[in-house]
């Protein structure tokens, strides 16, 4: 028996009895939108949300955090086996980075350069870092869980997924109550934010997902 097969073998052993890793995906995203949105529901949406709906800007927020949400989901879920190849994860993974760069060339090209700070520290950094983590602990929770149903051969870089769809999410509800619109702010602050999150995840991947 060469390496792989023996891996394979080691992970159907590994499996846990119950239900089919489909449902067992598809109950994890449900939770995690629920829990995500009752933390939400601390803060709620910015006042003038009609309004902001209406702006290139604030829509945007939402085009790259539900990509990176979707993206990192998609990974997450490859990432559980052991057969599972790196390099496949990279095409999922480009695509959030690369809105946010198009959309700061963007920003770049339309605000004056006296105002470049001003709108990337915004006026709500220290809520975005706190509240962004705060809605993604328990997403995080729920898909460590379930990459346990499954037997991935890279622990810290499944939790670090983990994390990053966790981020995703969050950030995709904490857009909504944000004031701050600006790509350079997002690319800065929801980043910095969304990191904590996989770091969170990798490490928690380590402990959680050894097998």
């Amino acid at each position: 028996m060469d390496t792989n097969d023996l891996i394979k073998a080691l992970a159907a052993d590994n499996r846990r009895p119950g239900l089919p890793m489909n449902t067992v995906w598809s109950g994890v995203a449900i939770g995690a939108l629920v829990l995500a949105g009752v933390v939400f529901s601390i803060l709620g949406p910015r006042p003038d949300i009609a309004a902001a709906a209406e702006t290139v800007r604030f829509l945007f927020k939402f085009v790259v955090t539900i990509a990176l949400a979707a993206a990192a989901f998609a990974a997450m879920r490859v990432a559980a086996w052991p057969d599972a190849d790196p390099r496949k994860l990279v095409p999922y993974l480009a695509v959030a980075p690369a809105l946010v760069v198009g959309g700061v060339l963007l920003e770049l090209l339309a605000v004056p350069s006296g105002s470049w700070v001003t709108k990337l520290v915004g006026t709500n950094y220290l809520v975005c870092m706190t509240f962004i983590p705060l809605i993604g602990l328990a997403p995080l929770a729920l898909f460590l869980l379930a990459l346990r149903h499954g037997a991935p051969s890279r622990p810290g870089l499944a939790g670090a997924l983990a994390g990053l769809a966790a981020g995703g999410i969050a950030a995709t509800f904490y857009a909504a109550h944000c004031p701050d619109d600006s790509p350079l702010f997002v690319a800065t602050w929801y980043t910095i934010a969304v990191l904590m999150l996989t770091v969170l995840g990798a490490l928690g991947g380590r402990w959680a997902l050894r097998w």
